[in-house]
């Protein structure tokens, strides 16, 4: 856990089960966080789509969401949909990102998500950052497992229009999907907007937060 404060963010550690999950879930956050701190520090990991162009596409969109930052991204090659089976090929992938790095910041999947490995790779993230300010990012989906936020980040109208228009762009293997459209991602943010008195917003879930008020 980290304390919440005026604290400055030189460190970001990101984290998806699938190539493109980062940038759904938190690449306005992203966009904001890097726009405003030329030269932050991003160790990007993703468990699955490695040598495919998927990978291909993760690089480009994340060099997109991560203007001016120093971005560390690795692709695994975890089969999709199969995490739970390969936990200690994830699990090992984990604790080497946290081997190098000391975030000031964690985004990763919500430790709710429907999706096994969306799961199964939030619940290896709150381990393995146990000293950290974890932000469980949403992705919407079939399941229907959207909840109650505890965190938002909003976003000016600029950043969540760049948001879907990158996501559009970078995402070409992604296109065929009913879900992956302008009206689903900026349909979300205006909702999260509302429920945090912005115009848009990403939210995300926050396990545990330590309030450190007095300094």
């Amino acid at each position: 856990m980290i304390g919440l404060g005026a604290k400055r963010l030189d460190r970001i550690v990101a984290v998806g089960a699938h190539c493109d999950d980062i940038a759904i879930g938190a690449g306005g956050t992203l966009l904001t966080l890097c726009q405003a701190r030329p030269g932050v520090r991003v160790d990007a990991l993703v468990l699955s789509g490695g040598g495919s162009e998927r990978e291909q596409e993760e690089q480009a969109a994340l060099a997109a969401f991560c203007p001016d930052a120093d971005l560390r991204l690795t692709v695994h090659k975890l089969p999709d949909g199969r995490m739970p089976a390969h936990w200690d090929e994830a699990k090992a992938a984990v604790e080497e990102l946290r081997l190098r790095t000391e975030p000031d910041l964690v985004l990763a999947p919500r430790t709710d998500d429907a999706h096994q490995d969306h799961r199964g790779l939030a619940k290896l993230m709150t381990t393995a950052f146990r000293d950290h300010l974890v932000l469980g990012y949403e992705i919407v989906k079939w399941d229907g497992d959207l909840g109650r936020p505890s965190a938002y980040q909003p976003l000016s109208p600029e950043t969540a229009e760049l948001k879907v228009r990158l996501l559009q762009e970078h995402y070409p293997s992604q296109q065929h999907r009913p879900w992956y459209d302008r009206e689903a991602f900026l349909g979300l943010a205006r909702i999260r907007g509302i429920e945090s008195n912005a115009r848009y917003a990403e939210a995300f879930a926050v396990t545990k937060l330590t309030l450190d008020l007095g300094e």
